[in-house]
């Protein structure tokens, strides 16, 4: 039976993709404080994001820097802190990321 539940659940994930790893991601890592998908809070929506970066090369690289060591100025005065591997780790910062350019898709 136990088995069964662990399938059930793995098949679920698959099933989801990337996108509801992604979003768990971000909740997990808190990001939510300050950023939604679809709407401006204390900083840029994440599909706002995704908008401002579009085709742009190193985009990827450029926002995890910005996780990593914070900024302000981009989006307004409110400065966003920095977000150390403890808080989100490289990997998934690099698949959040990869989502919110996508256009943080549900």
């Amino acid at each position: 039976m136990k088995s069964v539940i662990a399938l059930a659940a793995a098949a679920g994930l698959l099933l989801s993709g990337p996108a509801a790893a992604s979003l768990e991601i971000v909740k997990k890592a808190r990001c939510v404080a300050c950023h939604a998908v679809d709407k401006k809070m204390v900083g840029p929506s994440y599909r706002e994001v995704a908008e401002k970066y579009k085709g742009q090369a190193g985009a990827a690289e450029l926002l995890a820097g910005k996780v990593r060591n914070g900024g302000s100025g981009v989006w307004g005065a409110i400065p966003m802190t920095p977000n150390d591997a403890s808080k989100i780790s490289d990997e998934n910062l690099k698949a959040a990321i990869e989502w919110i350019l996508a256009g943080a898709p549900n």
